[in-house]
């Protein structure tokens, strides 16, 4: 007699066994057909699953209780999509060996083996979209079923398929005993199946939107060295406006490409000879990121922070033991080794394995770019002696860090190889901490604030209790994830919790923000930590006369301002507010005539701080207005002789089809170096009129 828990607490008692779909119809004919899926005792399962135990049972349907997408009934549709999707490739490709096609962020892709001679591309997609429609207008089911390991094995043998076999292989290598399970989409043995974990929505017709997106290449294993296989992407939705509210939305991110806009605007440049994933800051790029700078720097000089500097390299002892090497080797560039101790390894025939080990075991020294600024400001605390009535201490820096990101996840400015942080680090008494972290979190809501970015949640990071990866003692973990809890609490937002998202050294706070066409980022983070004080033996003498441990806080508000600078771009989609905008006002004079004036009025706008620019060229004044709109300049000056004879400058402004009329020269100085001190967020007519 199973005893079903919901998430409610109500607990049903039945006789004998029964399936999810079952206990979904007793508790309502609606949620029986809305109902994709479930989660038995938090794992998420098909609704065809029996429940012949006691459990904790949650039925999956496309929305959660606050009315949200549910992203467990995402990652069932689309896993079920892709099943879809590979057959429809079937059908359309004769001789495609399929591989693996899991279910991804934005929707799904499958990796598949296809002869040589029919490669697929873009113009496939209309045909393979065809194959999918009429499958999942046959409506049929998703059938799993389940074969010993041997007897599975068996079947994908006669089946010929060398990747399903190893996946197989892989599975029984991990659990000896355990059974291999397939998916019929229909009727087993008569219908097309795939080797799967599983779990899928019910039935094909449950599938309400998808797309066939794009198509790349990919290695087996992800090993270049192996075979090359084609993957294909799609996605799919539980309803066809929520599929064209999404193309809509890749539409408009396409738009706002920063890698795109960044080149037209001249905000950055890569270049293959300085190497993938390392920013070149053009002087118009610059601008932003020193406005940005020196934004945080007020912030910080109003809650008592003091600026640092360390080295871009450190002794690898130093990071053996804040514990980021080995434990982030595989993220890291290769140690750097001195020249006279790498000739002696180079005359004993010292390999590259060898090389590796000893470097792993602290054998051999070397020096390390560094991944992390912490270490660095750790010594800086411990540089002098500390007492109670100094704390809490707040260093401060833009320190440059590298990173070795694999090449095919280098993205422009949002995922780099060398990148420079807003860090800080914050030595405290364990009384201090929440009064910090507080501390942190507003300058991280002041810098939302003012760049208008206040949609955003908050997901606190936990460890994992079962993983082995986190360090320090259990006790001190509960204390930091407790203050993370309170913190969050105190911020008045929405917050979750995410068992293993914590750093290796302690738990997180971080800010995840919704853009202005729905995409989330994840910036700025704030993370408690006790345990590398206790690694490099930190202490502060306390009111008692005695050492004590300081708790450290590590706080990045904007993370990295590589990424926050593309972030930037594509939200305002290159249109800055004044006080960021590489330009803030460009003069216009309507013919030569007007020069010198333009060039008073460009002189004035300079003497207040503006960033301003004078075209004199011969284009006429339409093109040159079309110009500066393009070019995303905020305020557009137009001057004519009668703007000469009045001192007046007649203005345009950003994202305003009329001019807004003229205006005395010195009132707009005045305005609009206001605008630009008071850091304001749009270029409104509102602020001319008031």
């Amino acid at each position: 007699m199973p005893l079903i828990t919901l998430p409610d607490g109500t607990e049903l008692t039945y006789e004998a066994p029964l399936t999810a779909l079952e206990v979904a119809g007793d508790i309502g004919s609606r949620l029986a057909q809305q109902a994709l899926g479930c989660k038995v005792d938090g794992v998420l399962s098909d609704l065809s699953t029996e429940l012949a135990e006691d459990c904790s049972l949650s039925i999956v349907t496309p929305n959660d209780r606050e009315g949200d997408p549910d992203p467990d009934a995402r990652y069932l549709l689309r896993h079920s999509c892709a099943h879809v999707m590979a057959e429809a490739i079937q059908r359309v490709f004769e001789g495609v060996e399929l591989v693996y096609g899991p279910p991804v962020d934005q929707g799904f892709y499958y990796d598949m083996a296809v002869p040589g001679d029919q490669p697929v591309s873009s113009e496939d997609f209309e045909a393979i979209e065809r194959e999918m429609a009429a499958i999942i207008k046959e409506d049929r089911s998703f059938c799993r079923y389940d074969l010993p390991g041997a007897e599975g094995i068996g079947k994908l043998e006669a089946e010929g398929n060398k990747y399903k076999l190893d996946n197989a292989r892989r599975a029984l290598e991990a659990d000896a005993d355990a059974a291999l399970s397939f998916y019929a989409t229909g009727e087993p043995g008569k219908d097309w199946e795939d080797l799967c974990r599983g779990p899928h929505v019910p039935s094909t017709g449950r599938i309400g939107g998808f797309k066939v997106m794009s198509v790349a290449s990919s290695y087996w294993h992800g090993d270049e060295t192996s075979d090359n296989l084609t993957r294909v992407y799609g996605t799919a939705f539980y309803k066809k406006k929520e599929l064209n509210r999404h193309l809509k939305q890749l539409e408009e991110a396409r738009k706002r490409d920063h890698r795109v806009i960044g080149r037209n605007m001249r905000l950055f440049h890569i270049d293959e000879a300085v190497g993938q994933g390392l920013i070149l800051w053009t002087p118009r790029g610059s601008v932003i990121r020193q406005e940005l700078q020196d934004f945080i720097g007020e912030e910080l000089r109003k809650q008592g922070y003091s600026q640092v500097f360390t080295p871009h390299i450190g002794k690898l002892d130093l990071y053996r033991t804040s514990g980021h090497f080995p434990y982030y080797r595989q993220s890291q560039y290769p140690p750097v080794i001195e020249p006279d101790a790498l000739s002696a390894l180079a005359e004993e025939g010292c390999s590259c394995s060898d090389l590796a080990n000893r470097l792993e075991s602290g054998e051999l020294n070397g020096y390390l770019l560094k991944p992390m600024n912490c270490p660095h400001h750790i010594k800086i605390f411990d540089s002098e002696p500390r007492s109670y009535k100094d704390l809490p201490v707040r260093l401060a820096e833009f320190g440059t860090v590298y990173r070795w990101e694999q090449s095919g996840e280098i993205s422009g400015m949002t995922r780099v190889r060398g990148f420079t942080q807003d860090d800080a680090h914050l030595f405290c008494t364990e009384e201090q901490v929440a009064e910090e972290i507080m501390g942190c979190l507003s300058i991280v809501k002041t810098i939302f604030s003012t760049l208008g970015m206040e949609d955003y949640r908050v997901r606190v990071g936990l460890r994992d209790a079962d993983s082995s990866k986190y360090t320090g003692e259990a006790s001190n973990w509960d204390k930091a994830e407790e203050a993370c809890r309170a913190a969050a609490s105190a911020l008045e937002v929405s917050f979750s919790e995410e068992p293993g998202e914590a750093a290796f050294y302690g738990p997180k706070i971080d800010f995840v923000v919704r853009d202005v066409i729905g995409r989330e980022w994840q910036l700025g983070t704030v993370q408690v930590d006790y345990n590398l004080p206790e690694r490099f033996d930190l202490s502060y003498t306390g009111s008692d006369n005695k050492p004590h441990r300081p708790v450290m806080i590590h706080r990045a508000p904007f993370g990295s301002m590589e990424r926050f600078v593309g972030v930037l771009i594509e939200h305002f989609a290159g249109a800055f507010p004044a006080w960021l905008s590489p330009e803030q006002a460009r003069v216009l004079p309507i013919s030569e005539k007007s020069n010198d004036y333009a060039a008073e009025v460009l002189a004035a706008l300079q003497e207040a701080g503006i960033r301003v620019s004078l075209d004199e060229s011969n284009e006429r004044i339409q093109a040159k207005i079309k110009v500066g709109a393009e070019e995303k300049v905020p305020y557009l000056l137009i001057v004519g002789p009668r703007d000469a004879e009045k001192r007046e400058v007649s203005v345009r402004s950003r994202g305003i089809e009329e001019n807004l009329g003229a205006m005395p020269l010195d009132e707009f100085v005045e305005r609009l170096a206001r605008e630009v001190a008071d850091r304001g967020t749009t270029c409104a007519k509102s602020f001319f009129e008031s």
